[in-house]
């Protein structure tokens, strides 16, 4: 054990702020996009958010703003590859003029329910450009700019669905397992030049978006509901402590983990 091993044993100070943190948020407009952004910010992180609908990014910064954060907006597409690009070419000119750590949440996503026989060539590819090739080359892009700084955290989203399966959403598990491998691989060549990448995995979590699909789907609704095992679905605000702790330096030696907060629903398999 060397001399700095020792010093640190038995020492207890994790620090949850994110003061002197740049957040980039993608899918940051509804959901829990929108609220992990504000939590961010109110833990102390400048935020950059981006989805492809001005008027509610407009309306996040607003919110962010008036709580004394510091909000920036970009209108994206994470599905072009040349705007993500644009993306890295935003945050690298912030942090050409301010010192801050880099934290970059893939959160934007898209999802369907349909027979395996239903599902069309388009949704294919909205659900690959989306949930994977979106996600590899923001952290590509994004991450280009970590590897110059020696640290950054990525904290990718992913689902209870890329553990387990379930009828009808065959395209949707596949692509959030799929996420929670490339976590693995990209933290697996990064971690020796600082950059911590893990994936957050929630289960179903009420949003404006899951309202509408499960009051047209009652039976599929009471079908997840009975898989977790603390008895409701999960809102927003359940995933942000997790989310502040993976930003955050209090888990600097983590990396390459999937946290599901899921309230049970991968307990059983």
């Amino acid at each position: 054990m060397t001399a700095d091993q020792t010093d640190n044993v038995g020492t207890i100070s994790p620090d949850f702020s994110l003061f002197g943190k740049l957040a980039v948020i993608t899918g940051a407009s509804t959901g829990i996009g929108k609220e992990i952004a504000r939590a961010f910010a109110a833990a102390g992180a400048e935020i950059i958010v981006t989805a492809r609908t001005e008027s509610k990014l407009i309306e996040l910064k607003n919110e962010v703003e008036n709580d004394g954060g510091k909000c920036d907006i970009l209108v994206n597409d994470i599905t072009v590859v040349e705007q993500i690009q644009q993306l890295a070419d935003f945050v690298r000119k912030k942090l050409s003029t301010e010192d801050k750590d880099l934290v970059l949440v893939n959160n934007a996503g898209f999802g369907f329910t349909k027979p395996i026989v239903e599902v069309t060539q388009e949704d294919f590819d909205l659900i690959t450009s989306t949930h994977l090739r979106g996600t590899f080359f923001c952290c590509q892009k994004i991450g280009e700019i970590m590897l110059e700084k020696g640290y950054g955290k990525i904290i990718n989203l992913g689902s209870t669905w890329g553990h387990t399966t379930d009828a009808k959403k065959a395209p949707y598990c596949m692509a959030k397992a799929g996420i929670a491998h490339m976590t693995r691989a990209i933290s697996t060549e990064w971690a020796p030049s600082g950059i911590r990448v893990n994936t957050l995995a929630p289960t179903g979590t009420v949003t404006e978006f899951t309202q509408k699909t499960w009051a047209s789907m009652p039976e599929r609704a009471q079908g997840i509901l009975s898989r977790i095992k603390l008895g409701r679905f999960a809102y927003p605000s359940d995933h942000l402590g997790a989310a502040i702790f993976l930003a955050s330096s209090a888990s600097d030696f983590i990396t390459g983990q999937t946290i599901y907060v899921d309230g049970g629903f991968t307990a059983a398999g």
